[in-house]
């Protein structure tokens, strides 16, 4: 079975995007790692497959997450955008809702070729991000090496934030596998290192839970333009500028968190499913 894909990206956090709601198409978790792997599949740091919403939702369709190693991710706002800006040139409306594990994201491709998401609610307590004690999700009892005091968010899926005075001179390559995976995070987490330049600028790179460090990661920006406002270090709205591009992040007082940003499409293509373990 010979099955199209599009190769898409935010601020180049790339995606590799099948359509299922015509038919399943059989994606485990190794046919998944498989394509996503950079050197022998198509490469990529999230894999989508788009799907028929859930009977009853007012969805418009359901987007699956899957990490490089096939293990499923909760959110994912990069990914989301370029799923919304695919249905609003399918269907001629710039307002989509996109369901996923995490619930359901409402977004919007603006009249600028950007598209908007709203992330959803911040959440902050220790249960809700995982953590795997009682703590202050504002201070987090974790250090390594050169950084410690992060705090902590859920964006649908587990965020750090550590706080920085000079990320260029910081190994975050190092240092985020094992933070990554530090005991404190049941579920690992996304580990983000973040220099705020201004109430209204925040710098920011992220180790994603099961990818690594990528070129831009919108949960991720999400966190960290919350935790700063949270530390009294930025505005409720900051531009945040990753290794890819620019993001617009405004945590609204409502608690709901808005993230715009571009998308592109890099290539189109097909592949040969049994030619994949499944």
């Amino acid at each position: 079975m010979r099955a199209p894909f599009r190769k898409m990206h935010g601020c180049g956090n790339d995606f590799v995007v099948f359509d299922e709601r015509s038919g399943v198409l059989g994606f485990t978790a190794s046919r998944a790692a498989a394509l996503a792997d950079r050197r022998t599949g198509i490469g990529c740091d999230q894999f989508i497959s788009i799907e028929t919403p859930p009977p009853g939702s007012n969805a418009d369709a359901f987007m699956r997450i899957r990490n490089p190693d096939g293990g499923e991710a909760g959110a994912c706002g990069n990914a989301t955008r370029c799923v919304a800006s695919l249905l609003a040139a399918e269907t001629g409306r710039p307002h989509q809702v996109i369901r996923t594990v995490a619930g359901s994201l409402q977004a919007e491709l603006l009249p600028d070729g950007r598209v908007q998401v709203d992330m959803g609610p911040a959440l902050l307590g220790w249960p809700d991000i995982p953590l795997a004690r009682p703590m202050d999700t504002l201070h987090l009892e974790l250090a390594l090496g050169p950084v410690s005091d992060p705090a902590a968010a859920s964006m649908g899926n587990p965020h750090a934030t550590f706080f920085v005075t000079d990320l260029a001179a910081l190994p975050v390559a190092q240092l985020g596998p094992a933070l990554e995976h530090d005991a404190v995070f049941p579920q690992r987490a996304n580990i983000g290192f973040a220099q705020v330049l201004a109430p209204d600028r925040i710098r920011l790179r992220v180790w994603e839970r099961g990818a690594g460090l990528t070129l831009a990661c919108g949960s991720g920006a999400c966190a960290a333009l919350v935790n700063a406002h949270r530390r009294g270090l930025a505005d409720r709205r900051a531009t945040v500028l990753v290794d890819g591009g620019e993001l617009a992040v405004e945590w609204r007082e409502d608690g709901h968190v808005l993230m715009t940003g571009p998308v592109a499409t890099t290539f189109t293509g097909e592949v040969v499913l049994e030619a994949w373990p499944a």
